[in-house]
């Protein structure tokens, strides 16, 4: 048993939410998430499953695959609106498990600045660290200009918002996805990492993330009568760099599926040339670096490399771009502006930067 008190959380998207939601509830916390109506609606009926891969048990259903039901739970799930959350002061913490356009849209927009202004603790799930989040890096590096980052994204007025020392930010390490042919309130796990989270400024703040560590490590559940421990943990670091490990497995894969004329697989993008693959892999390590980072708080080339072939599909950002989106996270932005603030460039990342660019154009002249 701990030897706190449950927290109440208010997490902000179902989707991807859910993975880090049901983690949360396993260990006896209470959730909030907000979403759509018809799919706020669904959860409150009938809660939320994710399916997650246990290693070395196929006895458990198809694939090896444990569906962890909220409803079983010892912590209450709740869903509904953004419009609809009411008072935060019931909350402790708000996790961010959207992508940075998605939080100026009409609802969110408005929850963002209630968050803002009510002082709470913020742990983002995204691959593009909020604005504040930047701050606290520039604290750092005071030779930092924040402002050669303010054109990635897409409304800097509700970053702005925020005190940088509230902000934290986690890396959105595990893979997951909703099954085309379930309902939107079933998850499937594919990679079963851990979410890797930087400490807050206040120690207080820290330690409930601790606190929050350490339940979620310490949950088991039974299978055929025996107690089984469940992947995906919640891993607290004190550097504020090991989020941004991703960040080099972005520009070396993700983004790097952006082609001309079409999108290619991740696993195509990283291994079609390896050389050059690891050569743009360890410049934005290098950049990570400069900006503070120790070499520990980085993934090596190889374990990245050597976990390509399992990504069979385009990124996200790559199928939204194919799919006519106006707007997209912009890590490479982000990458582009700091290092050429370090007399830092890369050919790679500079047309990578003008692929989206031009997709962008392209996307948006077609929904004008």
């Amino acid at each position: 048993m701990t030897s706190h008190r449950a927290f109440n959380i208010l997490i902000l998207g179902a989707s991807y939410g859910s993975l880090l939601g049901i983690k949360f509830l396993a260990a006896g916390h209470h959730v909030t998430m907000t979403c759509r109506t018809a799919t706020a609606t669904l959860i409150n009926e009938q809660g939320i499953r994710v399916r997650l891969p246990i290693k070395g048990r196929k006895d458990i259903g198809a694939g090896g695959l444990l569906e962890v039901d909220s409803r079983t739970l010892r912590g209450k799930l709740s869903a509904c609106t953004p419009q609809l959350v009411g008072d935060l002061v019931r909350f402790d913490l708000v996790v961010l498990a959207m992508q940075e356009p998605q939080y100026r849209q009409e609802g969110i927009r408005e929850l963002m600045f209630k968050v803002a202004e009510s002082k709470l603790p913020c742990m983002p799930i995204m691959n593009m660290p909020p604005l504040p989040y930047i701050a606290r890096l520039k604290a750092r590096n005071p030779a930092l200009n924040i402002d050669s980052c303010r054109a990635a994204y897409t409304d800097t007025a509700i970053w702005e918002a925020f005190d940088p020392a509230l902000m934290t930010l986690s890396s959105p390490d595990p893979q997951a996805f909703r099954p085309v042919d379930e309902p939107v309130n079933v998850l499937q796990v594919a990679l079963p990492t851990n979410f890797k989270v930087a400490a807050f400024e206040s120690d207080a703040h820290t330690q409930m993330l601790r606190d929050l560590e350490a339940d979620i490590e310490a949950v088991r559940v039974q299978v055929s009568g025996e107690s089984v421990e469940l992947p995906v943990k919640l891993k607290v670091f004190d550097s504020l760099f090991v989020p941004l490990a991703k960040w080099s497995m972005l520009l070396t894969g993700n983004y790097r599926c952006i082609q001309a004329d079409g999108m290619r697989p991740i696993r195509e993008a990283i291994l079609q040339d390896l050389f050059a693959s690891q050569d743009i892999y360890e410049w934005v390590a290098k950049l990570c670096v400069a900006l503070g980072a120790a070499a520990d708080d980085l993934v090596p080339f190889e374990k990245y490399a050597a976990a390509a072939n399992g990504l069979a599909k385009p990124s996200s950002a790559a199928r939204a771009l194919a799919a006519g989106a106006v707007n997209i996270e912009r890590v490479d932005l982000i990458v582009q502006a700091l290092a050429a603030q370090l007399g830092m460039s890369h050919p790679s990342v500079d047309q990578t930067v003008a692929l989206v660019n031009g997709w962008l154009a392209k996307n948006r002249s077609a929904a004008a």
